[in-house]
């Protein structure tokens, strides 16, 4: 539906739910650098990178974010506790980032850092032999 009908049907509030949703999750906001510190490499090939920061209480643990990719199936609430059990021998040789902001700075104005700075793999050909 348009946002007339939107704003007619249930009033202003979906509207603002929808821009702050917008603003949070994929702005210049510092909680949206979560995507940039996780998707982009900082680090030599390193496909994806952890937060292990305050701001993780406010995103529902989103920064444990190589502990999601290994693990998919974990709750949210349980991967701080994955991370200290697996720490010794798994996620204290993985790069992470000490602060989103920082990342999104290195983002913005390190000139070593770009768009292109994400793994790119090559697409596996499916070649079933008969």
């Amino acid at each position: 539906p348009s946002p007339v009908t939107v704003v007619q049907a249930w009033g202003w509030g979906p509207i603002f739910y929808f821009l702050a949703s917008a603003h949070f999750a994929g702005s210049w906001h510092p909680l949206a650098a979560h995507f940039i510190a996780e998707h982009y490499t900082f680090v030599g090939e390193a496909e994806t990178a952890s937060y292990y920061g305050i701001l993780n209480w406010f995103t529902w643990n989103v920064g444990y974010h190589n502990e999601h990719h290994d693990f998919p199936n974990v709750p949210w609430s349980r991967l701080p506790a994955l991370r200290e059990v697996g720490y010794e021998k798994y996620y204290s040789k993985v790069p992470y980032h000490n602060s989103w902001i920082g990342a999104l700075w290195d983002f913005l104005f390190n000139p070593e850092i770009t768009m292109y700075n994400r793994v790119k793999r090559e697409p596996v050909s499916d070649t079933k032999s008969d």
